[in-house]
């Protein structure tokens, strides 16, 4: 025996909050009794949370809206072909359709072949649980030693709210600089100087074996947090779904290789136009909120009149008085523009702006802004969404953002929705802050 539903959301996260809220929307504010079902494996207080966040809900949105949750519920089996999702106290949950949200989980310590992620001080951050451990684990130690493992977004993230916080950092990692996926050697020059000027100290191409570098040295620490990567949640899926690049592999419309399971967020890998139908997987809110809403689209687009998918891959981070934002894609030849402050004037006076264009066969692929003003942002967004021509990149670095804001000056902007990312920001350290109520001066008013 088990329940039926026409759609079924499989996941509880912002994507999941957004695929919901669209349907609402579409549904002329909405859905019939047992229409829509959301499944997950947290409980009412936390997957609130992230619909709340993540659509400005209240707590009793969903269930007034026709909307069925299923919560603090582990979906331990999925038969495609049969339409059916097995949950871990065995019943059987039937679709006609199916959203998998289920994001991405963190990569721990053993696939590196460390021991320690059960240790009470070694935290992570993917969900509402593993913040409530990094909060915890950090007021337990007030002044005390943090090493961070990783470079990337959750580790730069992290380290800043850790120091803000009075927390003493020290980020370890295997590459040259942090980073290093996105930022060129000359912007992670700034970053790690600003960052070393705030009390964070780098230790840069290292292994590490149970806070032990590679090359014998310990580090003291009373808590440990690592991000090193993610891995899509995929396992449901294996060997019913075609996957691709680490995740789900959909069409434009996020139709996933079944014709009644689409896949949004973290878990889709999708073809992006701006990458000639390249096929990526991306991990950000950002892409999350929008696959979510065009998958919704085109599930309930009866006349065929919703298209594929044109996203402008999109990245961002605030975090103490700084503020980056991304565009397209880091291939080609960066071509760097501003002024960059000096190594050792990372905490100067003067707020910095500067940034990079990536020229890729005479046109602008990808652009970094820090500092930027909202038109500036657009500006720079509307320049990698159409590709602008670059005849000389001597010119180009001359002339830097004026590139791109001289071209658009006039105009209406193509790309303000990049502009407005507020709540987005809730997945970043920052907003986890926020939400214990944790000291975190570094985190600036947003546009709520």
């Amino acid at each position: 025996m088990g329940r039926a539903f026409e759609y079924v959301i499989l996941g509880g996260g912002v994507a999941a909050g957004y695929a919901a809220l669209e349907f609402v929307r579409r549904n002329g504010g909405g859905a019939s009794s047992q229409e829509l079902c959301i499944i997950s494996d947290e409980h009412t207080r936390r997957v609130y949370r992230h619909f709340i966040l993540a659509s400005v809900l209240t707590m009793s949105y969903l269930p007034k809206n026709g909307i069925i949750l299923v919560l603090g519920t582990r979906v331990v089996a999925a038969d495609v072909r049969r339409k059916t999702l097995l949950t871990s106290s065995g019943e059987n949950i039937s679709y006609k359709t199916l959203i998998v949200a289920t994001g991405a989980r963190a990569v721990k310590l053993e696939e590196f072949g460390v021991s320690g992620s059960d240790a009470r001080n070694v935290c992570y951050l993917r969900n509402v649980e593993d913040a409530d451990k990094v909060v915890g684990v950090m007021r337990s130690c007030p002044g005390g030693n943090a090493v961070v493992i990783g470079g990337g977004y959750i580790g730069m993230e992290c380290a800043a709210a850790l120091v803000t916080n009075s927390i003493k950092v020290t980020m370890v990692f295997p590459g040259k600089h942090c980073m290093d996926r996105l930022f060129t050697p000359k912007i992670a020059e700034f970053y790690e100087s600003y960052y070393a000027s705030r009390g964070v100290t780098f230790v840069k191409e290292a292994a590490v074996t149970a806070v032990i570098l590679g090359d014998g040295r310990r580090l003291p620490a009373d808590m440990v947090v690592v991000g090193v990567g993610a891995r899509a949640n995929t396992g449901l899926f294996d060997g019913q779904l075609a996957m691709g690049n680490g995740g789900i592999k959909v069409n434009g419309r996020m139709q996933a290789s079944d014709a009644s399971v689409y896949a949004v967020g973290d878990v889709a890998a999708f073809p992006v136009k701006l990458f000639g139908g390249d096929v990526r997987r991306m991990e950000h809110v950002d892409c999350a909120r929008r696959t979510a809403r065009h998958a919704v689209s085109a599930m309930l687009d009866a006349i065929g009149s919703v298209g594929d998918i044109d996203y402008l891959p999109f990245f961002y981070s605030r975090v103490f008085s700084l503020s980056w934002q991304f565009y397209g894609d880091n291939a080609g030849e960066a071509v760097h523009f501003g002024d960059i402050p000096p190594p050792g004037d990372g905490d100067g006076a003067a707020a910095p702006k500067f940034g990079a264009y990536w020229v890729r066969d005479g046109r602008v692929a990808g652009a970094f802004l820090e500092g930027g003003s909202r038109q500036e942002y657009e500006a720079v967004a509307a320049a990698v969404r159409r590709g602008a021509a670059v005849a000389d990149v001597a010119e180009l670095e001359r002339r830097g953002l004026a590139f791109a804001t001289q071209a658009t000056a006039g105009g209406k902007p193509s790309c303000a929705w990049h502009a407005t990312v507020g709540v987005a920001a809730a997945l970043s350290i920052a907003a986890f802050a926020c939400w214990y109520g944790w000291q975190a001066p570094y985190v600036l008013k947003r546009d709520f």
